[in-house]
């Protein structure tokens, strides 16, 4: 009996919050702090983010870089996430970051809302197509194993459409269901992890050597400069650490929403981090190095290290956890990317607005956005077809596309100073610390991530991340001084208390 009334006090105080911030409770409030958490740490995947990649980091900087570059970058994103935590318990709105932006900037707070919220539009539909098609690469090697299907570009990407149709199927089922499936996710990628490390410490007759795996330099770039390759090989987990602003797009659904949602960014971050590690570690020391070239010209290299170290059964059957983690990650990145775009639409910021931020009144969610963050995940992956760096290209728009978003909030808040109103979650007197930290970090990772990977620089291996964050910056530039400015005010207020509560009627009739 207390603890039904401590949700029901609980639940008041976050639609009062939600009502001062200016919404209706339009979507269910549903989520527990630790579901809220769980769709972050689905979405940071280190079974899909870790592994898709690997093979970019074999070619690129090699077991050093796989083994040293996760913690590196571990603890940079951790103050970026710190950082945006902090402004999450002020601002616990589905908006996140464009919202943050407006409130936190001491002019031209419209402005400063729009680029941040195209930005983080364009890093959630990346992020997306990230890790589905990630999952369709793995989903083509087993079947590839056991049935010989082909591994051709055009196989793999009816596949990534696929299951990107699967995942919005998914989503429109509801909270309850999504929120049931990350919950479950978060120990499948618990155990997923023990399972694959404790295999393959065991099973193989032969492990690489200590020295090889936290040592051993790989250069299969065509760059001859050792510390930019290394460097470039930073996105492996870099793009790894993205999507943990799920928390924050997801506090209009999640129960002691200030708190809960700072929460559930830093956990996610500090988890992923310890067990990203472990995982690595185990799959570096499996490598056999006489196979090293068969690995780096597989579809999928740590498919092909499973079956040379513990056989053909044994990486089907790792394949399939790996698989299942990575279907889980790609349903949660649609919810965060779908509510994304139902808040930033509720603004009139998107193009066809009144059609994306339309909210189902039986399962209370915003099916239509849900379909836009599957068509424009699958426009990005198409270029695989012909670009056989697409995949990287998607990761790095997804990369810098998010961490734009991200720090642009926390770039605003140092601005503020003390002015600042602190939510229940802060960082007290740490706050400029780590977001200076946090702000150089991405400043130095957005140049980085739009460098080619690759020489000589021909358009079957263009890096065309630099294309879409300028496409991006033109249109929504373009669109702003055209349009927009004369009519984009920032977050808009749905209406007074009697309004807000006339809106929230008619969706639960």
């Amino acid at each position: 009996m207390a603890d039904d009334i401590a949700a029901v006090t609980t639940a008041g105080e976050d639609e009062r919050r939600l009502h001062e911030l200016g919404y209706a409770q339009e979507l269910r409030r549903r989520m527990s702090g630790f579901s809220n958490f769980a769709v972050s740490f689905t979405i940071i995947s280190i079974l899909s983010g870790c592994l898709t990649l690997y093979g970019y980091g074999m070619n690129t900087g090699g077991p050093a870089i796989i083994t040293w570059g996760w913690p590196i970058v571990g603890i940079m994103t951790l103050m970026v996430g710190l950082s945006m935590a902090e402004v999450c318990s002020s601002f616990p709105t589905a908006g996140g970051l464009y919202y943050w932006a407006a409130k936190l900037a001491p002019r031209n707070g419209p402005a400063w809302s729009w680029f941040t919220g195209w930005f983080n539009f364009l890093g959630q539909v990346a992020i997306t197509a990230g890790i589905d098609f990630g999952a369709a690469f793995f989903i083509n090697a087993l079947l590839n194993l056991v049935w010989g299907v082909s591994t051709a570009h055009w196989v793999t990407i009816l596949i990534f459409a696929i299951v990107l149709l699967v995942h919005g199927i998914m989503n429109q089922f509801g909270i309850r269901l999504v929120a049931l499936l990350n919950d479950v996710s978060v120990w499948w990628h618990i155990f997923g992890v023990l399972i694959i490390v404790a295999v393959l410490a065991f099973v193989p007759s032969k492990h690489a050597s200590t020295t090889y795996v936290f040592t051993n330099i790989v250069n299969n770039t065509g760059w001859h400069s050792t510390l930019y390759v290394l460097l470039l090989g930073l996105l492996l987990a870099q793009y790894t650490f993205t999507g943990y602003d799920a928390s924050a797009h997801m506090t209009e659904e999640t129960r002691g929403a200030d708190r809960s949602g700072p929460r559930g960014i830093v956990m996610s971050i500090l988890v992923s981090l310890i067990a990203g590690w472990v995982l690595l570690i185990g799959i570096t020391f499996a490598i056999q190095e006489q196979h090293y070239t068969l690995y780096t010209s597989a579809l999928v290299p740590p498919a092909q290290i499973f079956a040379t170290a513990i056989g053909a059964t044994g990486a089907k059957l790792l394949l399939l956890v790996i698989i299942g983690a990575q279907l889980f990650c790609g349903m949660s990145s649609v919810t965060a990317n779908s509510r994304m775009i139902y808040a930033f639409s509720r603004d009139g910021a998107l193009p066809g607005s009144n059609i994306w931020h339309k909210v189902n009144k039986r399962t209370r969610t915003p099916t239509n956005a849900i379909w836009l963050a599957a068509a424009g995940a699958l426009i990005l992956g198409l270029p695989y077809l012909w670009n056989s760096a697409a995949y990287a290209a998607v990761t790095s728009i997804a990369t810098i596309g998010l961490y734009i978003a991200y720090v642009a909030p926390t770039y605003l808040r140092l601005r503020l100073g003390d002015s600042f109103k602190r939510g229940p979650w802060n960082l007290g007197r740490w706050s400029y610390v780590v977001g200076w930290i946090a702000v150089a970090w991405v400043v130095f990772i957005t140049i980085l991530f739009m460098l080619p990977t690759a020489s000589p620089i021909g358009w079957g291996n263009f890096n065309y991340t630099v294309i879409a964050v300028l496409a991006v910056i033109g249109f929504a530039g373009i669109y702003w001084l055209v349009s927009a400015k004369n009519w984009f005010a920032g977050p808009k207020v749905q209406g007074s208390a009697e309004e807000l509560a006339a809106i929230e009627r008619e969706l639960s009739t």
